[in-house]
């Protein structure tokens, strides 16, 4: 049985493997989204994320698709008590920013969305900074005290920001934040290592870090001279021109090879590892793709296999 994390100081206990819910209603249709759902909670998996606003920017769609199928999911399944289900505030095109009224009604229509009457884990998207944060905090606060908010977290947030949020639910007795979602892995290091890490580092905050595996490169399918069909292989491949892209692969080879494990798998274990990180986020279109993220539950780096990721990545 694979341990499960604590999320900062909250009480809620993930699984080191946070499902992406991106997909759902863009690259994978309803009967495809059941099926990852089913097989991550069949693996043992119990931490999915989501957004208000996957996938308004597919054509034809308005945002909230990916709460919808999940919504659906749960009704079908009846497992809503068994999952812990992060979501997202203040990108979806008919609620954008934090203002405190847009913040309710966000919060309604996801609840809606989700056919549930509560979320645990409740995230800004992006920060607004137009908004005093003590406007948010409250806002946020008052969805916690109505039950329909278990924990609070923010992403896309500035140190600055992010402290200042922190120090006004500690002064005012609110509550607080209990989780950050940086941009975080193994080609991004400084999207969220230096000043965001030390508020979150001191704070007790737990990271959720979202593009883990850098759009699908860090899954070792880019390779020189492939082609690979997905939304995102512009994103991913431009990783393959970089030396820092060129050394890492190596290095995840080198260690997947010694493991008879998946380079995605690695690349997800060395983030795991990190200071501050619960679970790093990765989404999966079909089934198949499960298996490598899953293991990560499973694969523990030795320290000199993870000095050499660090210093491949530095």
């Amino acid at each position: 049985m694979t341990s499960l994390r604590k999320l900062g100081s909250s009480d809620i206990e993930v699984f080191p493997l946070s499902l992406g819910g991106n997909v759902f209603g863009w690259t994978a249709d309803e009967a495809q989204s059941f099926a990852v759902l089913d097989a991550y909670t069949a693996g043992g998996g119990n931490f999915v994320d989501t957004a208000d606003a996957y996938s308004a920017w597919v054509p034809g769609n308005e945002g909230g698709e990916s709460e919808t199928i999940i919504g659906r999911w749960f009704a079908a399944r009846g497992n809503r008590s068994e999952v812990v289900l992060a979501t997202k505030v203040g990108a979806h095109p008919q609620f954008k920013g934090l203002a405190p009224a847009n913040i309710k009604a966000a919060a309604e229509a996801s609840l809606r969305r989700l056919g549930t009457d509560y979320i645990d884990l409740y995230y800004t998207h992006y920060d607004d900074p137009s908004v005093p944060v003590e406007e948010i905090i409250t806002t946020l606060d008052g969805l916690v005290r109505e039950g329909k908010v278990r924990a609070i977290a923010a992403s896309n947030i500035s140190p600055e920001r992010l402290q200042e949020s922190l120090e006004f639910s500690d002064r005012e007795g609110l509550a607080r934040y209990v989780a950050l979602q940086p941009h975080y892995n193994l080609v991004s290091r400084d999207t969220y290592e230096g000043p965001l890490q030390d508020v979150a580092s001191r704070n007790g905050l737990a990271a959720v870090p979202y593009y883990a595996l850098a759009s699908g490169f860090l899954t070792g399918k880019y390779r020189p001279g492939t082609k690979v069909d997905s939304a995102r292989a512009e994103g991913a491949g431009k990783h393959l021109g970089t030396e820092r892209g060129v050394r890492v692969l190596a290095a995840l080879d080198e260690i997947a090879e010694a493991h008879g494990a998946e380079v995605a798998t690695v690349a997800l274990a060395w983030l795991a590892a990190r200071p501050t990180v619960a679970a790093p986020i990765a989404s999966a279109r079909t089934v198949d793709q499960l298996p490598a993220l899953l293991a990560v539950g499973e694969l523990t780096l030795t320290d000199a296999e993870l000095s050499k990721l660090t210093q491949a990545s530095a």
